[in-house]
């Protein structure tokens, strides 16, 4: 028999979630089943006892997967079985990843696998906004070391409303959608977008995203409880020499410490940390009888590191880099750079390039999504690559990486808040990102490049869009804190925040928040969005010098398009048996041609690379919708010749008889030598058949009649 324990959420205005434990997995260190709505995840967490030799972080491997059969779907892969994760569910990992990761204790060092599956699914629940809260609460019923609970919401703000994880359906109407992790105590990560919004509303959705984050943590810990969890197993993953590391700092802070006050570059900083390394390293390899262990020397030497820079900047207010706190790294913008292109910027920012792209199609180049919860079409999608040469180091490719489909994930909801309605841009649009150097946030450089490249290509988007990374320093001890702007990469590695804002002139458009410290203050959040909406700023106005408005004209070899509503009659016409019609129409026009029935109408989305092939193939098609009128005169290709008369083509698809007698008002004997196959005869419809429909024609009414001879 199964001994099961379950605790329920009960939040304000959402759906109450329900976390179970004891039926499903039971062979895991931790797992539970949440379920909220028809909506079901099973969380599961393995961790090894003992850590690998050599391993000084956390391996911590995170899983997510939705499984088409929740959905009463088969997966329309040819081997029709779910096969590596969609980029929808890498961005889940990560925002898991991204929750877990900094509540482990630092010292604990072993191998943590956490899988959650999605095996129900409700069309109304969003499941990135439960994940978390399901592995954490896996980990809380485990006996692994973790300094939780944590758990994520998404905060919408609906009709001025905000929102605690609101049902799908409301979530496109929303002006901000954010999801928001934390534990009781702090906030640690936040993720999301917003209609150009206000600083101030960003900071109030923060505070109610944390209020029901309090309410799932404690039913966790309720849960832990009634399980027996809260013992956890014992550890012992790193040797420490407490003498060694306090020789270490004293012998070599105060070197450490002039060498990042240099203000130098990042080369320059490298070479000067390697020689005080390898100078203090060789005075313990010349003594012979000295057993120190070098590995602690080189490890507290980081430490050195962390510490020396942290206090340069909260003593000097001074940078690595020689900047002030609020100094943005030069920047350079060139647009209309690839000449092949149909938009191209290079951004550079400092030791950071981003060399972006703008590529204009079809209705055939929309991208397909195959998800359980999805099934669809992107017009407008974005691909960020970084290659190890913008590091200077030797890296293979073997395709894009979840950091890559992250960061390029969160340029493209910055750019997609921009982007024009379908009316106004027809196109699909792709934007790709190769990152050419890289020291401090190409993410953001990806998102000023390709908001210039794709106003290059004459996309009108609504307002330019940049962004900036913005970091961190706080001392608990002395209450010093200093926030950064367009943080270094080094930076990022040894402050307290990575708080990535986009927006435009009128406000905030995405956001992407990773907080590694506790007790972060929501005073220290509003001065680092208020500082950094200060650096947005001026990296737009670099932006529009540049390049101060959208092209008006796209490229001469960007496809144009055109659009046009037919009556649904018309659309099998159009088509022609087999397709044959319209595929004749691309062929010969040199045009891209995509018809598809709305409601009553048939909508036909026309491409074509110049204006003479966009104007053939309009005409055309206006021709075959045409309502022949009785009366009209038309230029008609003769298509056949019989005995009787000839078959002119005076429409497309629609042909007429040409009587041997409406030829010329003079008695012909034979068609011989009368018309050619293919020439043009100008005619008058003269009558509609009510019966047959058959179109009768005459070339004869547009001749002069001759006179008759006066009669004697």
């Amino acid at each position: 028999m199964f001994k099961v324990h379950s605790q329920t959420i009960q939040v304000p205005g959402s759906k109450d979630i329900t976390i179970e434990t004891g039926k499903l997995a039971r062979q895991a260190d931790g797992s539970v089943v949440l379920r909220c709505g028809n909506a079901m995840l099973l969380a599961t967490v393995v961790a090894r006892t003992e850590a690998k030799e050599g391993v000084d972080f956390l391996p911590l491997s995170v899983d997510y997967q939705e499984k088409f059969a929740a959905a009463g779907k088969i997966p329309g892969s040819f081997q029709r079985r779910e096969g590596r994760l969609s980029d929808n569910e890498i961005l889940i990992c990560r925002l898991v990843d991204r929750a877990l990761r900094p509540i482990f204790p630092k010292d604990y060092h072993a191998d943590v696998q956490v899988m959650i599956s999605m095996i129900s699914s409700d069309p109304e629940v969003s499941p990135d906004a439960l994940a978390a809260l399901a592995a954490s609460a896996a980990l809380a019923v485990s006996d692994i070391p973790f300094n939780g609970p944590v758990s994520e919401v998404r905060v919408a703000k609906i009709n001025g409303e905000y929102v605690i994880n609101p049902d799908k359906s409301l979530i496109a109407g929303a002006s901000l959608d954010l999801i928001i992790a934390g534990t009781a105590e702090n906030i640690n990560m936040v993720e999301g977008e917003a209609d150009e919004v206000s600083e101030l509303e960003m900071i109030e959705a923060i505070k109610v995203g944390h209020e029901a984050i309090k309410l799932h943590c404690a039913s966790q810990k309720a849960l832990e409880a009634a399980v027996g969890s809260t013992t956890k197993r014992e550890y012992s993953h790193e040797t420490n020499d407490e003498a060694l590391e306090a020789k270490v700092i004293a012998d070599l802070y105060d070197e450490v410490y002039a060498v990042g006050a240099k203000g130098s570059g990042k080369d320059g900083r490298k070479e000067g940390y390697a020689a005080i390394l390898d100078a203090y390293l060789a005075k313990f390899e010349e003594n012979e009888d000295d057993e120190t262990d070098l590995g602690l020397v080189r490890k507290y030497f980081s430490s050195v590191k962390y510490k020396a820079s942290r206090d340069l900047v909260l003593n000097e207010r001074k940078r690595l880099d020689g900047r002030q706190l609020t100094e943005i790294r030069p920047i350079e913008c060139e647009v209309d750079y690839l000449p092949g292109a149909h938009g191209s910027a290079l951004f550079t920012r400092g030791e950071t390039q981003s060399l972006s792209t703008t590529t204009v199609g079809t209705k055939l180049d929309e991208q397909l999504i195959d998800q359980p919860m999805f099934n669809g079409y992107s017009k407008f999608y974005l691909h960020y690559n970084f290659p190890g040469f913008s590091t200077g180091e030797v890296k293979p490719n073997r395709g894009a990486s979840r950091r890559e489909i992250g960061h390029g994930n969160l340029a493209q909801r910055s750019l997609a808040k921009v982007m024009p309605s379908e009316e106004e841009n027809p196109y699909t649009v792709r934007i790709v990102s190769d990152i050419l150097e890289s020291n401090g946030s190409s993410s953001m450089a990806t998102v000023c490049a390709g908001c210039l490249s794709l106003m290059d290509a004459g996309i009108p988007i609504k307002a330019p869009v940049s962004g900036i990374a913005m970091g961190l320093i706080t001392d608990s001890e002395s209450g010093k804190w200093a926030v950064l702007s367009d943080i270094l990469g080094d930076e990022d590695h040894l402050g307290d925040m990575d708080f990535k804002v986009t927006g435009t002139e009128k406000g905030i458009v995405a956001c992407q928040m990773d907080i590694k410290v506790e007790g972060l203050s929501f005073e220290i959040v509003e001065k680092a969005l208020e500082q950094a909406k200060e650096g947005r700023l001026h990296i737009l106005g670099k932006m529009t010098a540049a390049l101060p408005t959208v092209r008006t004209e796209m490229k001469s070899h960007a496809p144009r398009a055109h659009k046009m509503t037919i009556d649904r009659e018309f659309i099998g016409a159009i088509i022609g048996p087999g397709g044959k019609v319209i595929q004749e129409m691309q062929r010969e026009t040199g045009a891209t041609i995509n018809i598809e029935e709305v409601g009553n109408q048939g909508v036909i989305s026309i491409f074509a690379t110049s204006g003479d092939s966009m104007n053939d193939a309009v005409n055309r098609i206006k021709g075959i919708v045409a309502v022949p009128e009785v009366g009209t005169v038309y230029d008609a290709k003769v298509k056949s010749i019989q005995p009787f008369g000839a078959f002119l083509e005076f429409l497309p698809g629609k042909e007429g008889l040409l009587h041997i007698s409406e030829i010329s008002w003079e008695r012909l004997e034979s068609m011989d030598g009368v018309f050619e196959s293919g020439e043009i005869v100008q005619i008058k419809l003269t009558e509609v058949d009510r019966k047959t429909g058959k179109f009768r024609l005459s070339r004869k009414v547009l001749l002069p009649r001759p006179e008759r001879p006066a009669s004697k």
